[in-house]
């Protein structure tokens, strides 16, 4: 084992986690607490699952991913003009920019959610998992490093 495949192990396994938190809530958490819970009590617990969620993202997700990648893409020997060209730059061109948009999505539901504004976040964390979602069939055709 390589140190490269223990930085792309762990820029995958963060990617899991997030991903996999992502539809977990959405898929498991969401429809039992809708279920089995009034609706204080379930607001109470969605509110803390986000925030603790939220300190997940900037603690662990975002430090691992955006580390992992920069050296990833620096043994790769990515520029900024090799984005622009065909195969591995645009693809990981168009997974970047998606991965920006997940971000910003991400940070929009949390922002709807304390503004009292849940339709809104509604839609921005169906964006941001839909997004997420891409992303990481994007990296599916990213050859190994």
């Amino acid at each position: 084992m390589t140190w490269w495949a223990v930085v792309r192990f762990l820029h995958v396994v963060s990617a899991a986690l997030w991903v996999g938190g992502q539809l977990t809530v959405s898929l498991v958490l969401m429809p039992l607490a809708r279920r089995l819970l009034d609706t204080d009590p379930r607001a109470a617990l969605m509110k803390a699952v986000g925030k603790r969620f939220g300190v997940f993202t900037a603690a662990f997700f975002l430090p691992v991913q955006i580390a992992t990648g920069v050296a990833i893409a620096w043994h790769k020997g990515v520029t900024l003009a090799s984005l622009a060209e065909p195969g591995y730059g645009r693809l990981l061109a168009a997974k970047l920019a998606l991965f920006v948009l997940v971000m910003i999505a991400a940070a929009l539901h949390g922002w709807g959610t304390t503004a009292g504004r849940p339709g809104f976040a509604r839609s921005m964390a169906v964006a941001s998992l839909v997004g997420s979602v891409g992303v990481v069939l994007l990296a599916t055709g990213l050859p190994a490093t």
